[in-house]
């Protein structure tokens, strides 16, 4: 048998939302990092044991490894940060796409739970103010049925705006892959 050389290892784990585990993956192998096969079993009995805790948090743990005396370390380094701040952005700027329809659709639901509060208010009055509850209620139920709408609406819009700059980002993205990978 061969006598084999000791080859230490760096480890790193990281916490990445499901969607973007293909880009972490490819992304990590151009600095010289690989999936851990050792961990591989254990995170397959942690899934199984934890599985309703990992489908709510959409998230997912990946352990890598890495020679040590991998040579320009200190490059790959600072490109493998590059790239983790640029993929935080994406992520940033994908949630964003939603963020403001979600908020601009919840404002509009509670404005339409104000105004059917005074409808029931004025219902309940003695005696009661039908016209005033039916001149609450229409507002009230039009703010109720509108949210769907504004949040679709607001959203594409704000997609239009940020998917040229995610475009951007995940272009740099590939970028400093490339660069990572002409190093190795």
């Amino acid at each position: 048998m061969e006598k084999q050389d000791f080859i230490g290892y760096d480890y790193r784990e990281i916490t990445v939302e499901k969607n973007q585990i293909s880009a972490y993956m490819d992304g990590y192998e151009c600095f010289g990092w690989t999936l851990d096969e050792n961990h591989q079993a254990v995170f397959e009995r942690t899934l199984v044991q934890n599985s309703s805790e990992f489908q709510k948090s959409g998230k997912t743990v990946l352990r890598f490894k890495r020679n040590r005396k991998i040579i320009n370390k200190t490059e790959l380094t600072r490109l493998q940060r590059y790239f983790e701040d640029c993929m935080r952005q994406i992520a940033e700027l994908e949630q964003s796409k939603i963020r403001m329809g979600m908020i601009a659709a919840m404002i509009i639901g509670i404005v339409g739970c104000a105004f059917m509060a005074g409808s029931a208010f004025a219902i309940t009055n003695e005696p009661p103010l039908v016209i005033a509850c039916t001149l609450l209620a229409i507002p009230g139920f039009t703010c109720w049925i509108l949210p769907y709408f504004v949040y679709r609406w607001v959203s594409n819009k704000k997609a239009e705006q940020v998917n040229p700059m995610i475009e951007k980002k995940q272009d740099e993205v590939y970028e400093i892959c490339e660069k990572g990978h002409k190093l190795l």
